[in-house]
């Protein structure tokens, strides 16, 4: 005997998409709401129609979960530009912070270094980036389209986008650090034109007074230069760094699902990746992923429209829409699931605040529960629970 309700079984299907006309949209839903007669924004309707219209089983108070980088605002320099996210954006998003950065063919990111680690997905073009750390050992080396790089708190290094591409490169960092501020990074220019010239001379035992004379008045940050020709380090009495700090995911072989595609890099693939680990995802029109991470995951929509609801316990749950360049964050253990909403393929980066990725399948944890426990819960026939697959769908 039913001791509550059964839930709903009414189509919460998302109401439109953002090419759909503008007359479309409409705080409307199973007879719920009414029109809008005020002023609006049809541009920014289009694209959050979960949010104007949520599905009736949406319930409570969810903080937000979206943000597109179209509105964080933009620093722009002289060879790229730079914009951030940390938790002024999106509060929700405690534990890590991205950068979305481009440098034009040859500009480069001064040298620098900062106080958490440093973990990159190249989106275009090619980066080379460069390192020493703590024992002198040095790291040259070029990072193309879908690899990663890596560098531990404290190491200083630098970026430069190549000529491969004549466009140069964009690449997006993420910090474990829901604070970080790209601002508040330490730059090698800043640094020296903050210390005395006389100690400056006297640290590189310099005779010459013209030889440290024109070091730059204030920070660089980014600056046009000549594109590296070679990715070979200069030589070093201590040798290279034990472990490479760039990942060529892209050459690594996604592993092919029903409902799509997935490949991961984490610590056991690339072991200097301490803090974070990646999983990048493909999801074919229609299909879905569903389950709840065991750490904190960072989203970010590479292609396509997709859909999300964070169930966040007591009967708080909240839909968000995703569109190429906007990003999600799902708290630890939240339980959730991202849809393709739209008519092409989705692709996406789970990005996790920990050394390796996981997760827990909703369907492949009732499948290895007893049955009747099972049947207790959702009122579930044998023939259904049958069906339930024992090994994890990871794209359905």
């Amino acid at each position: 005997t039913a001791t509550v309700p059964f839930a709903t079984t009414y189509p919460n299907k998302v109401a439109w998409g953002p090419n759909s006309d503008v007359s479309i949209p409409a705080p409307e839903r199973n007879k719920l709401g009414a029109s809008i007669i005020g002023p609006s924004n049809p541009q920014l309707e289009l694209q959050n129609a979960d949010l104007l219209a949520p599905p009736t089983t949406d319930s409570g108070s969810v903080h937000n979960a979206k943000w597109p980088f179209t509105l964080s605002h933009n620093r722009l320099q002289t060879g790229g530009w730079a914009r951030q996210q940390n938790v002024d954006q999106m509060p929700i998003a405690t534990s890590m912070a991205g950068v979305n950065m481009r440098l034009e063919a040859g500009a480069i990111r001064e040298l620098h270094w900062h106080k958490t680690s440093e973990w990159a997905y190249v989106l275009k073009g090619t980066t080379q980036v460069t390192a020493v750390d703590a024992n002198g050992s040095n790291f040259v080396g070029n990072a193309g389209p879908g690899d990663l790089w890596f560098f531990p708190a404290g190491v200083p290094h630098s970026l430069q986008a190549t000529a491969d591409d004549p466009d140069g490169t964009e690449f997006l960092l993420i910090f474990p650090d829901g604070k970080f501020d790209e601002d508040g990074t330490f730059l090698l220019t800043d640094w020296l034109a903050h210390v005395p010239f006389e100690v400056i001379m006297k640290n590189f035992q310099a005779t010459n007074p013209e030889a440290f004379s024109h070091i730059p008045a204030q920070q660089l940050y980014i600056f046009p230069s000549i594109p590296p020709t070679s990715d070979t380090p200069p030589e070093d009495p201590q040798g290279q760094v034990p472990q490479s700090f760039v990942f060529p995911l892209s050459q690594t072989n996604a592993t092919q699902l029903a409902g799509g595609s997935i490949r991961m890099a984490d610590s056991t693939v690339f072991p200097v990746s301490t803090t974070i680990s990646v999983a990048e995802v493909t999801v074919n029109s229609g299909g879905m992923r569903w389950w709840h991470p065991t750490m904190d995951e960072w989203s970010f929509f590479l292609r396509g429209e997709g859909r999300m609801t964070i169930f966040a316990a007591q009967s708080n749950a909240a839909t968000f829409n995703y569109q190429a360049g906007d990003i999600g964050f799902v708290p630890a253990t939240m339980g959730h699931y991202v849809e393709n909403t739209g008519n092409t393929t989705l692709r996406y980066l789970e990005i996790f605040n920990g050394d390796r990725v996981q997760d827990i399948s909703l369907s492949q944890w009732l499948a290895l529960t007893p049955p009747e426990l099972v049947k207790a819960h959702l009122n579930l026939d044998d023939e259904t629970i049958a069906k339930l697959p024992k090994t994890k769908p990871i794209v359905v």
